[in-house]
């Protein structure tokens, strides 16, 4: 998945968790719970932009890494939000597909970058 391809998803991802949001109910734990993933859902696409800026491969898988957190930080929420049926869950599982796929490219583009820097320190001593 290309870069721009990305961006966009990740871009489409926040959207999607504002509009849920949006319905949750106005209870003092729909807020809060509402709170917590509108930060970590948010952060996905704002930390892989920074990602995308990295000065080395260091600091991309670095903070690939943090994209990584936030993503299943944002499943974590949408899952009290199913369990806690805060929301239908049947309007949940498309989202929570595309943040489990999420999750899953981030990681695994952490470990990817993180064994190619390793490999590149082994070849220069």
């Amino acid at each position: 998945m290309s870069k721009a391809e990305l961006l966009t998803r990740t871009k489409a991802f926040a959207l999607r968790i504002l509009k849920l949001v949006d319905h949750l109910p106005r209870t003092t734990s729909g807020r809060a719970i509402g709170n917590q993933v509108v930060r970590s859902g948010t952060s996905v696409g704002t930390n892989y932009r920074a990602a995308c800026r990295s000065r080395s491969r260091a600091e991309f898988a670095a903070k690939l890494g943090l994209v990584a957190e936030a993503a299943d930080e944002a499943v974590y929420w949408l899952e009290v939000i199913r369990d806690g049926n805060l929301f239908p869950s049947n309007k949940l599982t498309e989202l929570l597909k595309e943040v489990d796929e999420l999750t899953a490219i981030f990681t695994a583009g952490r470990r990817s970058s993180s064994r190619s820097q390793t490999s590149n320190l082994k070849h220069q001593k």
